[in-house]
């Protein structure tokens, strides 16, 4: 029994020093195992690191190329920014000279400046966003494309600023031309104007010289005669102290107006006769026109007036009947018919044609 009992711990021993042995074993294996696994983890962790190392590098590589691009498209939109200053500058002196053009183009500098707002936002995004450079290209191409158009629209408006500039030179010189015209004109104005008034003087001067009952209107020379010194009421047969008056009065009337200085001047040499308002229109037309002719048929055979006096007014004496149309008043608005019938002698000076000229000159300038 004791003997058996040795066995068995003698065995229980042995059995204890192999488990332990296989248990070392198991470890050793353990520990074999974890650092081969180890190994191999680290012989793929610096593969990987080799590999993203390369990748890094080939990513800055590219970073730079994509650096290199932008900066040579940076320096195109500044020498483009600087083709636009200039041109802006361009437009600035002639926005002076043209103010319906200056808002046009302010307006159209205003959308260049937010154009390039945009690009340098948009660049500022690239650089952020790190976009491929596909997209760079697609975004700053449309950048561009819209910049081309706005110097195609900035061209087109400085054709059409000189197109303007050229139309109002044109009208510049056309309205001196106008001017000078004018200036003329006035001055023509103004001799008749002293012509006349000249007359007018040396007019009244002559008749009261000579102690003859005629008056001259200041302003335009017409001479008013009463009608009786020359006509019986309702006749148009000159009395003999008409014609004793009209002897008198044409040689100096004709003496003052058929002067060669005014030979330039003196248009016409009007003859009117007026009648009261008694009777009918008609009949008074009638009698005021024969009473005007008969006094320039009585002036056209004067024998004291010479040739040439005689051949000036034939060419401008005209004889009118004004009838009843242009009656006389008196203080109290009543008409005053022995003022009525008379006879008046007038002078029209050549500013009829001057004035036609002028109101065309007017005119030609309106439709400018």
């Amino acid at each position: 029994m004791a003997r058996r009992k040795r066995n068995r711990r003698m065995s229980g021993k042995a059995d204890g020093g192999s488990a332990w042995i296989s248990y070392s074993d198991m470890m050793a294996a353990l520990l074999l195992l974890f650092v081969l696994i180890l190994c191999y983890s680290l012989y793929q962790y610096f593969i990987m690191l080799e590999t993203k190392t390369a990748e890094l590098d080939e990513q800055a590589l590219l970073l730079g190329k994509q650096q290199l691009t932008l900066d040579e498209q940076k320096k195109t939109l500044e020498k483009q920014q600087t083709t636009l200053n200039l041109q802006q500058t361009t437009l600035e002196k002639q926005q002076k000279e043209l103010e319906t053009q200056q808002t046009a183009l302010k307006t159209q500098e205003t959308e260049l400046s937010a154009a390039l707002t945009q690009l340098d936002e948009q660049r500022g995004l690239l650089t952020k966003q790190e976009l491929t450079l596909e997209e760079q290209e697609k975004i700053i191409l449309a950048a561009q494309k819209e910049l081309t158009t706005k110097e195609t629209e900035l061209k087109k408006a400085n054709t059409e600023l000189e197109t303007q500039q050229k139309a109002l030179l044109d009208a510049t010189i056309l309205l001196g031309e106008q001017q000078k015209a004018m200036e003329t004109q006035q001055r023509k104005l103004d001799d008749l104007v002293g012509v006349r008034t000249k007359i007018v003087r040396e007019l009244t001067t002559a008749l009261n010289k000579a102690a003859l009952k005629a008056s001259v209107d200041a302003n335009t020379g017409d001479i008013v005669l009463e009608s009786a010194v020359f006509f019986d009421y309702g006749k148009n047969t000159i009395k003999e102290a008409g014609q004793a008056f009209l002897d008198q009065f044409i040689p100096i009337y004709l003496g003052v107006l058929l002067q060669p200085e005014y030979d330039d001047y003196l248009g016409e040499i009007i003859i009117e006769g007026h009648t009261d308002t008694n009777g009918e229109y008609l009949f008074n037309l009638e009698l005021s026109q024969e009473r005007a002719l008969s006094v320039a048929a009585y002036c056209l055979e004067m024998p004291s007036l010479t040739n040439n006096q005689l051949e000036k007014l034939r060419e401008i004496l005209t004889a009118k009947g004004r009838s009843e149309s242009d009656p006389i008043y008196n203080a109290d608005g009543t008409i005053n018919m022995e003022a009525c019938r008379r006879v008046e002698f007038k002078f029209r000076m050549k500013d009829s044609e001057m004035i036609d000229e002028i109101r065309d000159i007017l005119s030609s300038d309106d439709m400018q």
